[in-house]
């Protein structure tokens, strides 16, 4: 099952500095993090952006997921990165697994010189970087990530391996195009204006979103259909409302916060609730 999450560039256009700014996607961060997303897309909402669009977006989200023990070699001095200082830790839990040659857990490294004999060395949270063979057909530079698993650390035994490691990978592309990948699984809009979310119409997905999902967030003060420029009155309702057509390319409009106190529901904020129903199991 892949979980995809998408998020607009226009996501922290009310924050009132960079400091706002960044400690909104640090929440986000963490909500991707606990919901255990896979992906992570920022989709282009320009018009809707401020002073900090995809770009500011996308380097504090992958700043974000960078594990500590890596983050001042994979990441250079950048003015986006100013005040990620603010971000929460996102205490990432580590993947286990059992395989034939024993168990273990999938950490991030950073290739920090390349020898002879497809040998490295890689920085993956130890005293010190250890040397790995890099796996055949697989060919890495200095200062590239990888994926290690660990299976001992005293005595240290470890090998790089092609897996995703934990935590979310972040992407930068249209929603059109994530939203027809093979993997994108049951494609849902959020909107106050979608059909109510109640627990007969949520039991009635379980079933489904086991095979995955793909769910879109709009941002505080211009939802889903603003940036999509759809009208209101054609998203579907829980009162047999009109239904929009295939053109929208989502399977479902939901309203997640039916109740809602607060006029505008910020983006980090419906993530929680949205992701604490639609990730319950049966």
């Amino acid at each position: 099952m892949t979980q995809t999450i998408c998020v607009p560039s226009s996501l922290v256009r009310e924050a009132e500095d960079k400091r706002e700014a960044t400690r909104k996607l640090g929440y986000v961060a963490r909500a991707a993090t606990v919901f255990r997303a896979d992906r992570l897309v920022v989709f282009p909402d320009r018009e809707g952006e401020s002073r900090w669009g995809g770009e500011f977006v996308t380097t504090v989200l992958e700043y974000a997921v960078t594990p500590p023990y890596l983050r001042q070699e994979a990441w250079d001095v950048r003015d986006e990165l100013e005040y990620v200082g603010v971000l929460p830790p996102l205490r990432v839990s580590p993947q286990t697994g059992s395989e034939s040659d024993g168990s273990g857990s999938l950490t991030q490294g950073i290739v920090t010189e390349v020898g002879p004999e497809g040998r490295v060395r890689v920085n993956c949270g130890m005293q010190h970087p250890i040397s790995l063979i890099t796996p055949d057909g697989m060919s890495v530079g200095e200062g590239e990530r990888v994926t290690v698993r660990i299976s001992s650390r005293e005595p240290v035994r470890a090998r790089i391996v092609d897996e995703a490691p934990s935590g979310y990978v972040v992407e930068r592309t249209d929603l059109a195009e994530a939203l027809t990948r093979d993997d994108a699984g049951v494609r849902i809009a959020t909107s106050r204006h979608g059909e109510k979310l109640s627990v007969s119409r949520l039991s009635s997905l379980v079933g489904r979103l086991d095979d995955g999902m793909t769910v879109v967030f709009g941002s505080p003060g211009r939802g889903l259909p603003d940036i999509l420029d759809i009208a209101v009155e054609d998203l579907p309702t829980s009162t047999g409302g009109a239904s929009v057509g295939p053109d929208s390319g989502f399977d479902l409009w939901l309203n997640t916060i039916p109740r809602q106190g607060s006029e505008v529901v910020r983006t980090e904020e419906a993530m929680f609730a949205s992701l604490a129903c639609l990730t319950l199991t049966e």
